[in-house]
């Protein structure tokens, strides 16, 4: 793996305080799977009732931990009863044929013995190399470890367990209210490299103690990565191992939620959503490399679906990253990620503006333009980027990180 000295310069401040979750323990251990003096496996153990959603990559070539949870999650009514969560890091556990299979299969029986539960309700997830044969012993050891104590640890040491490239653990939480009930939302996340998610990121857990039956969750969880998870880009590859679930354990002492569309809920799924655009967020700013985090608003497109796909196009295009990082108002390779995403645009009415300058209209430079203009926005940590088509009505916003020198380095020697 590639030495990382430093903190993403986009990186918050510091990690949040975040309150505990009733009914919801964690543990980590260092088991030595890839890296040293660190912990890489991480579980969290539920209270009985507990429901769960999940959505997980739709990639062709996945691991082993996700053949499993699809065989656990349903996607249209989620995870009736979970009761534990076991991530490592520093082996995706992918490619790896039947010894995967059974690396999985190991550790759920031992989290399934260690908690007293059945198998289908302990939940897997992996995050790290490709192609490499595991040995679950180590994996087996640590889970007997942390399930051995009821000491739960914090987020901040959960988030850190699962990082693999990232250079900052990543969280986020919210509190809102049902019936007049307290309840609490945390998560946490990883993510850094080979982020082009389809319905999740590599890898993030959220934890509620709302009363929420499994079935209404992932109708949630399903609405909300959409225009989270589902909106960020890093380097436009998706991951072998995306996961992203939503554990509800019941605690909060509300009425019954009978259906997703119930306005009881409406507070809620605005803070659920809340809480993994955050997330989502900190992983394009823990962007492999990154020194911009970089908003693409295009407007003006026949529909939200080409209007994302433009927005991806943008997002996506190293032509268009590598000039954010070199500072430099290239609008024409804006243009060009337009052009190449094969949508319905007018060019005579394209609009092209980036920090509120408008730099491109009516398919030639303003004419008021000059570059001065927005040569200190370039300079910034933020920048935006808005582009009308001229077709339409519908818009999409994606997020997105520059393309330096340092994600090559990274990923030149993320096996050594």
């Amino acid at each position: 793996m590639s030495k990382i000295s430093n903190v993403s310069p986009l990186a918050p401040d510091q990690f949040p305080k975040m309150p505990s979750v009733a009914g919801v323990v964690l543990g980590t251990a260092k088991a030595g799977i890839k890296y040293k003096n660190r912990s890489d496996v991480f579980v969290a153990r539920f209270t009985k009732g507990t429901q769960a959603a999940g959505v997980l990559t739709r990639s062709n070539v996945i691991g082993a931990p996700i053949e499993w949870c699809r065989q656990i999650i349903d996607p249209n009514a989620g995870m009736p009863s979970a009761r534990a969560l076991v991530v490592n890091a520093g082996n995706a556990n992918v490619f790896t044929g039947p010894q995967g299979r059974e690396t999985v299969k190991a550790t759920v029986s031992a989290a399934a013995k260690a908690i007293g539960c059945r198998q289908k309700e302990v939940a897997v997830a992996a995050t790290g190399v490709i192609g490499e044969v595991m040995s679950p012993d180590n994996i087996v050891a640590s889970i007997e470890k942390i399930c051995a104590s009821d000491k739960s640890t914090g987020w901040k040491k959960a988030a850190s367990a699962i990082m693999t490239t990232d250079t900052f653990p990543k969280g986020a939480w919210a509190q809102t209210e049902i019936d007049g009930v307290p309840v609490r939302i945390c998560g946490i996340a990883k993510g850094s490299g080979m982020i082009a998610p389809d319905m999740a990121t590599m890898l993030s857990f959220v934890y509620t103690d709302a009363a929420i039956p499994s079935p209404i969750l992932q109708t949630l969880l399903t609405l909300a990565v959409r225009d989270s998870f589902n909106a960020i880009t890093v380097d436009s590859d998706t991951s072998t191992s995306d996961t992203l679930m939503l554990f509800a354990t019941g605690q909060a002492d509300h009425d019954p939620i009978n259906r997703a569309g119930d306005r009881r809920l409406a507070a809620f799924r605005d803070k659920l959503r809340d809480v993994l655009m955050d997330l989502a967020h900190q992983v394009v700013r823990d962007g492999e490399g990154a020194t911009k985090f970089i908003t693409v608003k295009v407007k003006g497109a026949v529909n939200a679906k080409a209007a994302k796909r433009i927005a991806m196009s943008i997002g996506n295009s190293p032509l268009v990253k590598t000039a954010i990082a070199g500072e430099d108002a290239n609008w024409g390779r804006i243009a060009m990620a337009v052009g190449k995403s094969r949508e319905t645009i007018d060019a005579k009415k394209l609009r092209i503006s980036m920090g509120n300058v408008c730099l491109s209209k009516g398919g030639a430079v303003s004419a008021d333009y000059e570059e001065s203009m927005i040569a200190d926005h370039l300079r910034g940590p933020d920048i935006d980027i808005e582009v009308d088509v001229g077709v339409g009505k519908a818009e999409a916003v994606i997020w997105t990180c520059d393309l330096t020198h340092g994600y090559i380095s990274i990923n030149a020697d993320y096996r050594s």
